[in-house]
């Protein structure tokens, strides 16, 4: 089956010294969503349209703005990331191999009994999670946790917390809670990235619990608040950058598109927690590999 070929080397792209450029970016971000497409079809079983639209946003993340280093995983100064939406899991689990932190031939023990990477995070198996999450609406008040704790330490100047979010975490009371609470304490080295994608397992968000306005709740509380395109690398990485020089808690409401990047998939209900079998996952993959190549080439100059 073409979608079970090995995932390209992501790094055979010209060097630009210090951060990777926005086009570079891009093409890691294309890379983690190919390793998402092959651990599924694997295992069978997941979410691949929740990893495919935190894509772009988890690339950004892991290759330029998180200060973190695979060799010391419980390094004291390093930023946390926490994935609140759990049930996205594949694609922080591609960025912690395409960095070292374990093996990518792990990958394919996804949802295996026996295996470190579970259906959600587990921060006593996977080196590089920091907590272990999936029951949605916890992560922010977790990680509001982690900076007073950094306080503590007195790391809050050095450390930054960043915590992926979905709309589906915003419909729980407990992410409010934490979003006061950031806001009470006075909490500036935390940044809430929303992945507002609007599409939940039995529908819309609007239809099933609408989320309204976030960027005007998390104004609201007290926090600085902005609106992206969940899919333009240079707003995102501009959003992530900004928000660690804030003297007050940081929210990023974007707004990405569910399933990002298999076309068969993107914006659509009927996918959410079903990974790609047989021809689909086939279809999934070339369309990523060609744009993997279009990158590739763009990258290098070539026409």
């Amino acid at each position: 089956m073409a979608h079970l070929k090995p995932v390209p080397d992501p790094q055979p792209t010209p060097a630009t010294g210090g951060k990777p450029s926005i086009e570079e970016l891009e093409r890691y971000a294309t890379v983690l969503r190919m390793h998402c497409v092959r651990m599924l079809a694997v295992a069978k079983s997941g979410h691949l349209d929740s990893s495919l639209s935190a894509a772009d946003i988890v690339a950004a993340l892991y290759y330029r703005v998180l200060r973190h280093d695979p060799k010391n995983p419980k390094w004291p100064e390093r930023d946390r990331f926490v994935l609140s939406k759990g049930h996205a899991a594949p694609i922080q689990y591609a960025a912690l191999a395409e960095h070292g932190y374990f093996p990518p031939q792990d990958l394919m023990g996804l949802r295996q009994i026996g295996s470190h990477l579970q259906g959600h995070p587990d921060m006593n198996r996977t080196p590089g999670i920091e907590v272990s999450t999936g029951s949605l609406g916890q992560g922010l008040s977790m990680s509001v946790g982690i900076c007073l704790a950094l306080r503590l330490d007195r790391l809050a100047d050095t450390a930054h917390v960043f915590c992926l979010l979905s709309d589906g975490d915003c419909q729980e009371g407990e992410t409010w809670e934490g979003a006061a609470a950031a806001a009470h304490y006075k909490v500036p080295n935390i940044t809430a990235i929303l992945d507002y994608n609007h599409l939940q397992t039995d529908g819309t968000t609007e239809e099933v619990m609408d989320v309204g306005d976030a960027r005007a709740k998390f104004e609201s509380f007290g926090w600085d608040a902005v609106e992206i395109d969940g899919h333009d690398m240079a707003q995102i990485t501009e959003a992530l950058e900004r928000s660690r020089t804030l003297d007050r808690p940081a929210a990023i409401v974007a707004q990405p598109k569910k399933g990002r990047g298999v076309s068969f998939m993107e914006g659509r209900v009927g996918p959410h927690g079903k990974p790609p079998l047989e021809q689909k996952g086939s279809e999934a993959w070339d369309e990523l590999e060609a744009k993997l190549k279009e990158q590739t080439k763009a990258l290098r100059g070539e026409g």
